[in-house]
């Protein structure tokens, strides 16, 4: 569900629903405890609702920022990690400069199978979270192959050999790790509990008595906009791959992998 919507609405149409649908539920919330419980008005229980807000707020502030900072950092993480196979697979084809043209040829063109079918198949396939290894596991065995096949002589040819061949070893371990990251979701008792404590504390600041209707409203409205904005950051940060503030393909497209896309594709 939470992959349809990232997919489908707009990062600003999915936080004014979210936002606003809790705001809403906040205020008719507000007004039916309000008419339901007429002496809440008074304020006559603040005391203890206060100390609840108090103690349930900290212990949801502090899941929530972990929560926050953890997504964040894992969505650095797979930033840098599909810059990085990127950047092999770009040194891979500086290094093959120094081949033979026969075999400059074959790994190119293995290069380019291998950077087509991570951006037009396996990435849509992350994007809606079903991210499988044999998408481009038949590029991944035709790029060894093309090093394989090349016996260099002499030291320069071996130099440039070793690096490429170091890079490609590099480019499966990275490839392997982008796949296991458009796999990982956050955990289901950390989903219970973000999402399970934003409906804990909502109610609780009905229950908050202020004798100005339009005062009281305000209250529970900042409180629910505010838990919506939190949501709307941890489902945007929990899927790396989806979303308008998914990580982009374009590192395939660059430097001198560029050669390979538009008019340039060999």
């Amino acid at each position: 569900m939470i992959l349809w919507l990232l997919n489908t609405l707009s990062t600003l149409t999915l936080g004014v629903l979210l936002v606003g649908g809790f705001v809403a539920l906040a205020v008719f919330g507000s007004l039916a405890a309000r008419r339901r419980f007429p002496h809440l008005a008074g304020g006559e229980h603040n005391e203890m609702v206060g100390v609840a807000l108090g103690m349930f707020g900290a212990i949801y502030g502090i899941i929530l920022a972990f929560v926050v900072v953890t997504l964040w950092t894992q969505l650095e993480t797979t930033q840098s990690t599909v810059a990085t196979e990127a950047t092999d697979l770009a040194l891979v084809v500086r290094s093959a400069e120094a081949f033979p043209p026969a075999e400059r040829e074959r790994v190119n063109r293995a290069v380019d199978a291998y950077a087509h079918a991570v951006v037009e198949v396996q990435w849509p396939l992350m994007r809606d979270g079903h991210p499988s290894y044999e998408a481009t596991s038949e590029q991944t065995h035709a790029l060894y192959q093309a090093l394989q096949a090349y016996e260099p002589s002499g030291t320069r040819s071996e130099t440039f050999y070793g690096e490429a061949a170091g890079r490609l070893n590099d480019i499966a371990a990275q490839r392997r790790a982008r796949v296991t990251m458009a796999e990982t979701s956050l955990p289901v008792l950390l989903q219970v509990l973000v999402y399970g404590g934003a409906l804990v504390i909502l109610p609780l600041t009905f229950l908050f008595g202020l004798r100005s209707l339009r005062m009281q409203l305000l209250f529970v409205s900042a409180v629910a906009a505010l838990i919506g904005f939190s949501l709307l950051l941890v489902m945007v940060l929990d899927r790396p791959f989806a979303g308008e503030l998914s990580v982009s393909p374009a590192p395939y497209k660059e430097g001198a992998l560029s050669q390979f896309w538009g008019g340039g594709r060999g």
